[in-house]
């Protein structure tokens, strides 16, 4: 039973850092970017060329998928997305779903299309005895710096002056730009951040998740599962949701592997009832 704990609390993490990208990108800056998993691919794709094919630490390949996605969708927010910020959402659904099948197609035809794999450092490889409990050494690892992003995450947000200048550029563009901020920095340099994220949280997931060219596809709906339950509003609601849908995404299919995927989505529809608006959005459930 703490085996399937710990492995869900891991799986819900990573699911977070893979997610919360996009709730920044959804709940702060109004844009519907599905080609986050596209961005998380290719930080996975990162890792692998830099660890099979050039020897390179996987210590260090987490930090280059981060600084690497971060650029290019630094590029990509310069070049294409910011036309589309006052768009309507089916013209960013459309947009963002486009570059999904081109970044499927680009991957398959560079990398092929079997599923990749990475070789962990030794330290990080195995499982180590807590409480009785097998736990493995990896998804430990993956915890710990999860959590420690999503603190950063949320103290970045809540409590410095680029996070009130983001929610003062959502709030009113204009009255935003007469204060002297510059809206268009700050929405490109949150952009690149969120990106950022999502390829560092596909560096992490590749040996837990797998990586293939299919990867924004199938975990797309994960993505937006997180963010729809845990809302838009917060950080700390999307953290929530990925750890409860983790959880039950491995005991389901651990328990009741005939029907576990049906667990999660049945979890979401229930939770979806009850806080409509997200966990902890204001007035959900009314």
């Amino acid at each position: 039973m703490l085996t399937i704990l710990f492995d869900g609390i891991a799986y819900g993490m990573l699911l977070f850092i893979l997610a919360c990208g996009l709730t920044v990108t959804l709940g702060l800056m109004n844009f519907i970017n599905l080609a986050h998993g596209a961005f998380a691919m290719a930080g996975g794709y990162i890792t692998v060329v830099m660890m099979n094919r050039y020897g390179i630490s996987f210590y260090w390949c987490l930090p280059a998928a981060f600084l690497a996605t971060a650029v290019i969708g630094a590029i990509l927010e310069r070049t294409l997305y910011r036309w589309l910020y006052q768009g309507s959402h089916l013209d960013q659904v459309l947009f963002s779903v486009g570059i999904v099948f081109m970044s499927v197609a680009a991957a398959d035809y560079f990398m092929g299309g079997q599923q990749q794999l990475i070789n962990l450092p030794p330290e990080l490889s195995g499982r180590m005895e807590i409480l009785g409990a097998g736990i493995g050494r990896y998804r430990l690892f993956t915890i710990v710096v999860c959590a420690v992003l999503a603190v950063t995450l949320q103290l970045i947000l809540s409590r410095t002056r680029f996070g009130s200048r983001l929610r003062a550029a959502v709030d009113d563009r204009r009255v935003a730009m007469g204060l002297g901020i510059n809206v268009s920095f700050v929405f490109a340099l949150t952009f690149a951040f969120g990106s950022g994220l999502a390829g560092l949280g596909g560096a992490m997931g590749a040996e837990i998740l797998g990586l293939d060219p299919n990867f924004p596809l199938t975990f797309m709906i994960y993505f937006l599962i997180v963010v729809s339950v845990g809302g838009t509003s917060t950080i700390s609601g999307p953290f929530l949701a990925a750890m409860l849908l983790g959880i039950a995404d491995v005991a389901g299919k651990y328990y009741v592997p005939a029907i576990g995927p049906f667990v999660i989505y049945a979890l979401m529809i229930i939770m979806l009832i009850i806080r409509p608006n997200g966990l902890f959005a204001r007035g959900a459930g009314r």
